[in-house]
């Protein structure tokens, strides 16, 4: 069953730390990323730019509405994913617990639910 495991956090956290740091986490990341990709688990994932760069659409009445940000204002922010592949809920909270950023933000586990797609 496949799994997306949804990295939460306030992307200022990031602002008040040094290179030195920021370079030690994205190590963690990669350590992670390269253990999963290994056992097999992972399907995919990716980081997300700051929401300072988001766009959000909303179609309203027929009309396409279009604003710069996220949807609502938050104190955590969707900062990445992990797509992943798991025998079950636990072992997918167990790589979820395993995710550098879950210390200080969260991860928000979501079973897929697949469809055929048209080709």
């Amino acid at each position: 069953m496949q799994y997306l495991l949804l990295i939460y956090g306030n992307e200022n956290h990031f602002d008040k730390m040094s290179p030195a740091e920021i370079g030690t986490i994205h190590q963690e990341y990669m350590t992670f990323s390269k253990s999963i990709a290994t056992s097999g688990h992972m399907r995919g994932g990716n980081q997300l730019d700051r929401i300072s760069k988001a766009t959000t659409v909303r179609m309203r009445e027929g009309k396409r509405l279009v604003t710069d940000g996220p949807f609502a204002e938050t104190k955590e922010q969707l900062g990445g994913y992990y797509l992943v592949e798991a025998k079950d809920l636990d072992e997918a909270l167990a790589l979820a617990a395993r995710i550098p950023s879950a210390r200080w933000g969260s991860i928000e586990v979501r079973p897929i639910i697949q469809h055929d797609m048209p080709s």
